[in-house]
């Protein structure tokens, strides 16, 4: 467990994904298995960032859409918002890498609360495109935040990514 108050925030996808060269339907997102696992590891409390507007559970019509959004540098409106933000220090991030960066409802997340003097942790789950810009994106919206390098891991491995978790916590001085 970690001496700061910490927050878990993640956007997950479950349904059709991209996994291991193949769509398979997922009955828990990729990312929101990651988030639980810094949870167990950290103490800290689980936030999922979820949108009005669901996603379709299609995978390729779920592409489209995020393109669309992203070449619109949309804002989908969430359905959750948190109370008190300001009684965490570390902000644990968590979100698949969609078209290079974050889904546009992380930015919406982002922009929503002060992050100044808090730390954010970003991790991602991808199949292939790491981290991509999301790391500057976050800078960019929060620039009063100190962000951490973050954790790029493949969808495909999150069930056994326990020790590359933990390894990260410990290289953030987080753990």
């Amino acid at each position: 467990m970690i001496s700061k108050k910490s927050l878990i925030a993640y956007f997950s996808r479950k349904g059709d994904n991209w996994f291991k060269g193949k769509i398979v339907t997922l009955e828990v997102g990729n990312t929101e298995i990651v988030a639980r696992k810094i949870k167990e590891i950290t103490g800290g409390d689980l936030f999922e960032i979820k949108t009005v507007k669901q996603y379709p559970k299609d995978y390729y019509e779920t592409v489209e859409i995020a393109k669309e959004e992203k070449k619109q540098n949309a804002r989908p409106e969430l359905i959750n918002k948190l109370e008190n933000i300001s009684q965490y220090e570390v902000i644990f991030l968590g979100y698949p890498n969609w078209w290079g960066t974050m889904p546009m409802a992380v930015f919406t997340f982002l922009e929503s609360y002060d992050f100044s003097g808090k730390i954010i942790a970003p991790f991602c789950t991808h199949e292939g495109g790491g981290l991509g810009t999301s790391e500057r994106d976050i800078r960019k919206l929060c620039p009063s935040a100190v962000v951490l390098p973050g954790l790029a891991i493949r969808g495909s491995r999150v069930y056994n990514a326990d020790k590359v978790i933990l390894d990260w916590l410990k290289e953030l001085k987080l753990l």
